[in-house]
């Protein structure tokens, strides 16, 4: 029987879900957005499948096994309880929750539900970075001694640029670490296969206050028209962030977070070094995986599945030398949530991240803002 989704939420990452599903034949069923009328403007944009009226409704539709979150930050929590109580399976948008007490519940309840519960941690998904995670993991490079990178987006550079992400009712406390620092730390974690245990952060808000229209604002929008009445409103959550980090095996890591950051647009960078060699990958050139030696010259690997390991060779659609990028990072995540949908329930280790992920990540996130307000190492509590 083919799997059928609905998704709520029709913004930038909502269409990207849908496109993503449909790669994947899974059937659609419905969208829910923040009112009917904005969902149908989307879906006559977008072609996407019919607009359903409410999320209740969406919910109550028994041919629908998976509901796929996508909304503002401050509804996931009662949304994905809604769709657990409902027996449905869940994809979450990251952050799971805005806090890490609401996502040591959801994840109780999913694990107590029996669902198939995943948060979309999609750059876990580029197929080299599950190399570099199989690389790290067999003891290719050593032991790993040091990570660092950065995260780096220009979309907040301006102080006519504004989200729904820049409110702290709808967003959270924090804004560049919870919005992509979360993926670095996530993916640092996943490649290292240790967790972060203690964080040193300094967070910077650049743009004091910031101008913006009355209604909503899509992501990555272009600035308001000329002449538009525009209102003003103080910030104080961060634009860029530098943090410390210690991880549990030992190593350690420092890593740069900015949505102010003129020029680069969606720029992730990680390096990986260990005891014999390191690692390192770029995600605007995400078909390529430096590999760094001492004593030989360094090398280059191509993402080619014929050269992959297994695990990565898995995610990837197309042969080596035809970029997969950004959107394949979807198709990738949920066909391997989607593998476990349809054996009815999740696998022992699930190769995709869980709610024990979007849960850890939370735990990070509320170390940094105490290591922030109170200027010292502070100690992750899970």
């Amino acid at each position: 029987m083919k799997v059928r989704a609905g998704v709520v939420g029709v913004g930038f990452v909502g269409v990207a879900h849908i496109e993503a599903l449909r790669r994947l034949d899974v059937g659609v069923v419905g969208v829910v957005g923040s009112s009917p009328e904005r969902a149908r403007a989307k879906t006559a944009q977008f072609d996407l499948p019919p607009v359903v009226e409410s999320y209740e409704a969406l919910l109550a539709d028994d041919s629908i096994d998976v509901v796929h979150v996508t909304t503002p930050n401050h509804l996931h929590a009662d949304q994905v309880l809604a769709a657990l109580d409902a027996g449905k399976h869940v994809v979450c948008e990251k952050p799971l929750a805005m806090t890490s007490e609401e996502t040591a519940t959801l994840l109780a309840r999913a694990r107590a539900a029996g669902r198939v519960h995943a948060v979309c941690f999609n750059l876990r998904s580029y197929p080299l970075a599950r190399q570099m995670q199989v690389m790290v993991r067999d003891g290719a490079v050593g032991a790993p001694r040091f990570v660092t990178g950065s995260y780096l987006q220009d979309w907040l550079l301006r102080d006519t640029d504004w989200n729904w992400r820049l409110g702290p009712e709808q967003a959270g406390g924090l804004r560049a670490v919870a919005d992509i620092g979360s993926h670095w730390l996530d993916l640092a974690r996943y490649v290292t296969g240790a967790r972060v245990v203690e964080v040193m952060a300094d967070l910077h808000t650049f743009v004091p206050v910031r101008r913006h229209p009355a209604g909503p604002v899509e992501t990555f929008a272009a600035a308001p028209a000329e002449g538009e009445e525009l209102l003003e409103e103080s910030m104080d959550s961060d634009d860029a962030a530098g943090m410390l980090l210690r991880f549990e095996n030992g190593a350690r890591g420092t890593v740069s977070i900015s949505q102010v950051a003129a020029g680069r647009k969606n720029s992730l960078t990680m390096e990986v070094d260990g005891a014999d060699s390191a690692l390192s990958w770029y995600s605007e050139d995400p078909d390529r995986l430096w590999v760094g030696h001492r004593g030989r010259a360094n090398e280059i690997l191509q993402r080619d599945p014929s050269l992959l390991a297994p695990e990565a060779a898995a995610l990837a659609a197309y042969p080596g030398g035809h970029v997969e990028g950004y959107p394949d990072t979807f198709r990738a995540l949920f066909s391997e949530v989607y593998a476990d949908i349809a054996r009815g329930g999740p696998s022992e280790d699930p190769p995709y991240p869980t709610f024990a992920d979007g849960h850890d990540a939370l735990c990070v996130i509320d170390a940094v803002a105490r290591s922030a307000a109170e200027g010292r190492w502070v100690t992750v509590s899970r």
